[in-house]
């Protein structure tokens, strides 16, 4: 590590992307595939500073007897590309296993910890929250995954911004990224009272992966300067998940930086 000053008209840039995997099996019943694998690279393509993962899975008995080729790590540390730390909390225990959020960052990380945003007995739903030194700033991220039920995603979204509120001091960068399954409008203008702002371009439809009609994974950010937003598309992607990965990019401020040299 060494320290390196970066004129202000050349800030660092801050890469974050965000994925709904699918527990990294494609397809119903025998016809289900195992795409973990293809995952691992492409999410190494995406060369994204913060990885923010949902439906990961930490064990499933069923699936590991099912497929010759399941890994035997715990699928965040699977997926981490070298040098990444991966972070895992899980939301739902089931039958044969369990699984949940996880987030991979290439920057070190401070401090972690995990919230139940469960609303109902049908939905285990949670949020994980990793604190991270990004050069010389501490970035508070927050990886979600909403409900399915529009009055508990509303409900969800109160108790995020009471957990923002009550966790992250009001100076500190947040970045707030998951899938919302919101179709609509109304965790976005919920989320903007707080100053968290999400960002749209021409190609930011995420779901169905297939054929994507809208943007149900979303990256909101509050003390960062938001640059540009993409979700890649191609037939490759399509077929690793029902989502599409979501890519932003923003800019940081400071005038010093500590970057890895």
């Amino acid at each position: 590590m060494s320290e390196i000053l970066l004129p202000d008209e050349h800030p660092a840039i801050l890469r974050v992307a965000t994925y709904n995997i699918h527990k990294g099996v494609q397809g119903m019943g025998p016809a289900r595939r195992l795409e973990i694998h293809n995952l691992g690279l492409a999410i190494e393509t995406l060369d994204a500073d913060i990885v923010c993962l949902q439906e990961v899975r930490a064990t499933n008995r069923r699936e590991a007897e099912y497929f010759e080729r399941w890994p035997e790590q715990p699928q965040a540390e699977y997926l981490a590309p070298e040098g990444y730390r991966a972070i895992y909390r899980t939301n739902a225990t089931t039958r044969h296993g369990e699984h949940g959020n996880a987030l991979l960052s290439r920057w070190p990380v401070l401090n972690y910890r995990h919230e139940d945003m469960s609303d109902h007995r049908f939905e285990q739903r949670g949020l994980l929250h990793v604190e991270l030194q990004v050069a010389t700033l501490h970035v508070h991220v927050i990886v979600v995954h909403l409900g399915l039920i529009p009055a508990s995603r509303v409900r969800q979204t109160a108790q995020l911004r009471r957990y923002i509120a009550r966790e992250i001091p009001l100076d500190a960068p947040v970045v707030v990224a998951g899938d919302f399954n919101d179709w609509g409008t109304r965790v976005r203008q919920l989320l903007g009272v707080d100053s968290l702002q999400a960002f749209e371009g021409p190609r930011t439809l995420t779901y169905p992966s297939r054929f994507p009609v809208a943007q149900l994974d979303h990256i909101y950010a509050r003390g960062l300067q938001p640059l540009s937003l993409a979700a890649p598309r191609g037939r490759v992607w399509s077929r690793m998940s029902d989502h599409l990965p979501l890519i932003a990019e923003f800019r940081m401020h400071p005038h010093r930086m500590l970057l890895k040299a």
